[in-house]
């Protein structure tokens, strides 16, 4: 944390500099055996952004997302705050993302085995990050699923140097 606060640092300025509200953004996510935190993020969205449609899952080229936030989301930048989380113990650097409870809910209904991504600390980045696209259907959410509980049957500190490793690459070449 200390190391990327620089970093933070001046993204944290240019959401300022560019957009109205906050400059970090924190909303409730299901974490271990389904506990409830608050994710902390640099804000990349309108301060307004589900005021009309409530809860919805971003999309590619979202309209919500501010151009500053879209650098920030493209360099994964924004994600960055979440090491607070991490060090509070309510997040793992590796593991399943942490979605949001009124998706978990629809969720556990729709995919098999959804709940047992919950028998770990949630993560930064995840097998399922590093190997498939972001969630755009339900078929999406079920092939990371799978990739998640292959991940949570096989963790180790090997696998989650790898995953580092591969989050690393990805973020270079996006950047």
């Amino acid at each position: 944390l200390i190391g990327f606060s620089p970093i933070i640092a001046a993204c944290a300025a240019l959401v300022k500099l560019t957009s109205r509200g906050p400059v970090f953004y924190t909303q409730e996510r299901v974490g271990q055996f389904g506990r409830i935190f608050r994710i902390i993020k640099l804000r990349t969205m309108r301060v307004d952004a589900e005021t009309r449609t409530g809860p919805v899952w971003a999309e590619k080229n979202d309209p919500r997302v501010t151009p500053v936030g879209a650098f920030l989301r493209k360099t994964h930048l924004d994600e960055l705050p979440q090491l607070i989380n991490v060090i509070r113990g309510e997040m793992s650097l590796v593991g399943p993302r942490p979605e949001r409870p009124c998706f978990v809910e629809e969720l556990k209904r729709q995919v098999p085995d959804y709940a047992k991504r919950l028998a770990i600390k949630p993560g930064i980045t995840g097998l399922a990050q590093v190997r498939a696209e972001a969630d755009r259907t339900l078929r999406d959410v079920r092939r990371k699923v799978k990739l998640d509980l292959l991940y949570i049957r096989r963790m180790c500190w090997i696998c989650d140097f790898l995953v580092m490793l591969r989050t690393l690459r990805k973020f270079a070449g996006r950047a």
